[in-house]
């Protein structure tokens, strides 16, 4: 397993647990865990995929990906009790999931040909699509309309890996880079809510 299937995998795992403690917050049944964590875990990748032309997309390839989801929707529902505040342990696994899916989508455009700007619009979708629909699915207040920096932060990641790969950093530390700038990004709007200056009609 190289290093980019390994931050797929841990990605997948990060947004499936998003979707399993939203499930979670709503008392869903054990098929809702399920169902919540797989849209969440797979949602943003698949949505890169078809847009790349890479098909079957990537959880048909390698079903190791909806067994990673399962596993932790499993486990989720048995461990989600134990945490005190579990909207913030799902605002902190979002942003270390956004981190990682925004390299790693970037990474995919790249290797699948797209230009370079192409590669980053990929990164961004696969970083904040599968929150979207969770959010969508689980009737709480969208990503999208919150203030704090969330797109902004996978933006910033996916570009920066561009630009490192531009001038030959080796992938993976670029890649490394570039998720610590995303995850710092989204961390600093987490903790202290940052948020871009908002439109003010006159």
């Amino acid at each position: 397993m190289d290093s980019f299937q390994f931050l797929n995998y841990a990605g997948v795992a990060v947004f499936a647990a998003t979707g399993a403690l939203a499930a979670s917050r709503k008392e869903m049944d054990i098929i809702g865990f399920l169902f919540l964590a797989s849209v969440t875990g797979i949602g943003g990748g698949t949505i890169r995929d078809l847009i790349l032309g890479l098909t079957p997309v990537f959880w048909v390839q390698d079903s190791v990906n909806l067994l990673v989801c399962s596993a932790t929707a499993i486990i989720m529902y048995f461990a989600a009790q134990v945490v005190e505040n579990r909207f913030t342990l799902l605002l902190w696994l979002d942003a270390l999931g956004l981190a990682a899916y925004a390299v790693l989508g970037t990474q995919i455009g790249l290797v699948s040909g797209a230009s370079e700007i192409v590669a980053v619009v990929t990164g961004v979708i696969t970083a904040t699509f599968g929150g979207i629909i969770r959010d969508v699915i689980s009737n709480e207040s969208s990503v999208l309309l919150r203030r704090e920096i969330y797109i902004t932060a996978a933006l910033i990641g996916a570009a920066l890996h561009v630009v490192l790969q531009y001038f030959g950093l080796p992938e993976l530390l670029s890649a490394l880079l570039a998720g610590v700038a995303a995850f710092g990004l989204r961390g600093g709007a987490v903790h202290y809510g940052w948020s871009l200056p908002a439109y003010r009609r006159g």
